[in-house]
């Protein structure tokens, strides 16, 4: 029941993408702070030991607002956006490719700013993006964390007591995808996109904050990144992440309840050969919004080692 619960959250962050702006984008101009690249910008403050904090599906680098100014007075903070979410030209995300693409450009963005084992933090498809980059990049991680991820998505979609296989979630991902492309330049409609976010976070100016990034994300990048999101399967890749991994998820009272959600979680990265659990309660899907205090305490414990 756990997964049936989940997929009604991940299918919701995704929905609101098909809301998306219109055809018309502005030519972006990068602020003397912005690192662009061909996938990801990423904007650094702070100086010290350093930490990259990757948003998730159709979510800006605003979403980290609440820990990054405090972390950057001890760190040099990279908050990574993806190219065509919060109205960035979508560059090179318009084409396949887009998670190997921002893997590739986080990469290379630690071997060009010279960084020596950051600490990688990644919500929902970030997550994803992260457990991608500590595994076939480990020497370039030095610890990471998973916030409210899987290591492939579609495991949420199996009916019960059903092993899910790529060929079963291959064309209902494909039907998302191009429904979310159909969208593009359509007007947006404001009241169903407050709808779509409402079970992603329990606090009614953190869904207003998530209707306006859901309305803002080009529905063309997020059409290519869902269906890339729910057809990557890294699960047998996982015993390969030798950084030092916490995974941070969240439960409510409603559901999921704490107890299944920890069993679910910790099915699901067992193969990590070094890895720890945070269960972050009550919270929906957007933990560092729902439970600021208790992420900003799980994040520093992480970084503390």
């Amino acid at each position: 029941m756990i997964a049936r619960i989940l997929f009604a959250l991940a299918a919701t962050a995704s929905i609101p993408a098909i809301l998306g702006p219109q055809p018309a984008h502005a030519a972006i101009v990068a602020p003397a702070d912005r690192i662009q690249m061909e996938h990801i910008s990423v904007e650094v403050i702070g100086k010290g030991s350093p930490v990259i904090l990757i948003p998730g599906l159709s979510s800006p680098r605003a979403v980290w607002d609440g820990v990054a100014p405090e972390l950057a007075k001890t760190h040099s903070v990279y908050l990574v956006q993806v190219n065509g979410f919060a109205g960035d030209d979508p560059r090179a995300n318009l084409k396949p490719g887009v998670l190997d693409g921002i893997v590739a450009d986080l990469t290379t963005l630690i071997a060009q700013q010279k960084l020596k084992a950051p600490a990688v933090v990644g919500h929902s498809m970030g997550g994803l993006v992260g457990l991608m980059l500590a595994a076939r990049q480990p020497a370039s991680v030095g610890r990471l964390m998973v916030v409210d991820a899987l290591p492939w998505f579609a495991v949420l979609m199996a009916p019960p007591g059903t092993e899910m296989t790529m060929a079963m979630v291959e064309p209902r991902a494909a039907q998302m995808r191009d429904a979310v492309t159909a969208s593009y330049g359509k007007p947006p409609s404001k009241a169903a996109a407050e709808a779509n976010v409402a079970s992603l976070t329990l606090k009614p100016e953190s869904r207003a904050k998530a209707t306006e990034w859901a309305m803002a994300a080009d529905p063309r990048v997020t059409a290519l990144a869902l269906y890339e999101d729910l057809t990557t399967d890294v699960r047998g890749e996982l015993k390969a992440v030798r950084a030092p991994t916490t995974i941070v998820y969240a439960w409510n009272s409603q559901y999921p309840a704490k107890d299944r959600a920890d069993a679910f979680f910790r099915g699901q990265y067992a193969a990590i050969p070094n890895v720890t659990f945070a269960g972050i309660g009550e919270s929906a899907h957007f933990v560092m919004l729902d439970q600021p205090g208790q992420f900003a305490t799980t994040l520093n414990a992480f970084l503390a080692g």
